[in-house]
């Protein structure tokens, strides 16, 4: 049986669970979605550098159908899967299993700048939320990861910080999808020639596409997610050739 296989069975600990905070304020949970949160999402562009480069996005109503192809065929049904993973899991303490969907999408991410910079995002995003909630528990995650058995990717830690501050998950997952979403339209602000009120105003518009990825993709099984986004992949990988580049590779 493969791991993170649809069929296999949930490893069990042998006593206990570890149990969510009671729900924070919802300022608390916004802090983490700011789109100045220390974490690196602004060093990366995820392959949108390549397409404004190679003209393949050069207005802001190409940019709005990048953006929402990336929320229905990757972001929702690929890293919210994780935080899925993370709320389904995380109760029975079957953290094998949360690590074998974490490990799956990783792998999945066919660009090595992708999987190294949803990496770098996580484990920052895990230094600075032990700061802010030191609390809230990070032991099994800190150890699957220094033990290589977990990738700590940014929607794993994200939806391990969600789910012990008691958001719950539809709010976790759609936050992610904000944080996803603000983070392109920032990186389309130093590439392209938009300025900051059409870039609010796009984020207004994708406000509810962020709710319809969710909803389309929430009944999948977290070992279900996929990634079906062939163009923005090879623009992953073709970032580290461009003559010039503002954005890390």
């Amino acid at each position: 049986m493969t791991p993170g296989s649809a069929t296999e069975q949930p490893k069990q600990a042998t006593a206990g669970s570890i149990e969510p905070r009671p729900r924070v304020h919802w300022l608390a949970y916004q802090q983490l979605l700011d789109s100045a949160l220390p974490i690196g999402g602004f060093s990366h562009s995820f392959g949108l550098e390549t397409l404004v480069q190679q003209e393949r996005i050069t207005s802001l109503g190409q940019l709005e159908a990048y953006i929402r192809g990336m929320l229905l065929q990757s972001w929702a049904t690929g890293d919210a899967m994780v935080i899925k993973a993370a709320y389904q899991y995380m109760p029975q303490m079957a953290w094998q299993s949360l690590w074998d969907v974490d490990h799956m999408l990783h792998v999945a991410r066919v660009s090595r700048e992708a999987r190294n910079g949803v990496q770098k995002m996580g484990r920052r995003l895990l230094q600075l939320a032990k700061a802010m909630h030191p609390d809230v528990s990070w032991k099994p995650l800190e150890e699957a990861a220094r033990e290589g058995r977990c990738t700590l990717s940014h929607p794993v830690v994200h939806g391990w910080m969600s789910y012990l501050l008691g958001i719950p998950l539809a709010q976790a997952a759609e936050g992610y999808l904000y944080s996803c979403t603000v983070t392109c339209i920032n990186s389309a602000l130093r590439l392209m020639s938009i300025g900051q009120t059409e870039g609010q105003v796009l984020l207004a518009r994708l406000i509810p596409a962020m709710a319809e990825a969710w909803a389309q993709a929430a009944h999948l099984a977290p070992e279900d997610a996929y990634m079906n986004t062939p163009a923005a992949d090879l623009a992953m990988m073709q970032h580290e050739t461009l003559y010039s580049r503002l954005f890390m590779s």
